[in-house]
């Protein structure tokens, strides 16, 4: 069995994943856009150039996503995309990178259960932690 995060974005899609292609090292695999899709006769012109489906492999995880029909978007809540690294120094670098523009809700700082670990909302609306765990 395989679990990914499929996230939802406001029109910004394209743009979230070259970002996270570009600080988790990650590749993106799929960059599909309505307009290139067999639907792509039945969505509104200003649609076209969205993304319908999007998946970004890194390592061994994958992480997923669309932009949202504007009717039916909403800011994520209640969930965060969870990031584990065996070392501290990884787990600055990709806090640092990732939430650039964003919202940090707790800085990357040693807590009891972890050397490091952290929590914000990127610049795109989606909310990360980010965590040391020496077991990876």
């Amino acid at each position: 069995m395989h679990l990914n995060a499929y996230l939802n974005f406001n029109g910004d899609c394209e743009a979230a994943f070259k970002f996270y292609e570009k600080c988790l090292g990650g590749k993106i695999v799929v960059m599909q856009r309505h307009g290139d899709s067999p639907m792509a006769d039945h969505v509104p012109a200003g649609w076209r150039d969205r993304i319908m489906h999007a998946r970004l492999d890194i390592g061994n995880a994958v992480l997923m996503g669309a932009d949202a029909p504007p009717e039916s978007y909403q800011r994520p809540q209640g969930l965060y995309v969870s990031v584990g690294f065996a070392k501290a120094e990884d787990v600055d670098r990709v806090f640092a990178a990732l939430s650039d523009k964003g919202t940090v809700q707790m800085p990357a700082q040693k807590t009891f259960w972890s050397e490091r670990f952290g929590m914000f909302v990127d610049r795109f609306g989606i909310p990360w932690m980010v965590n040391c765990d020496p077991t990876l």
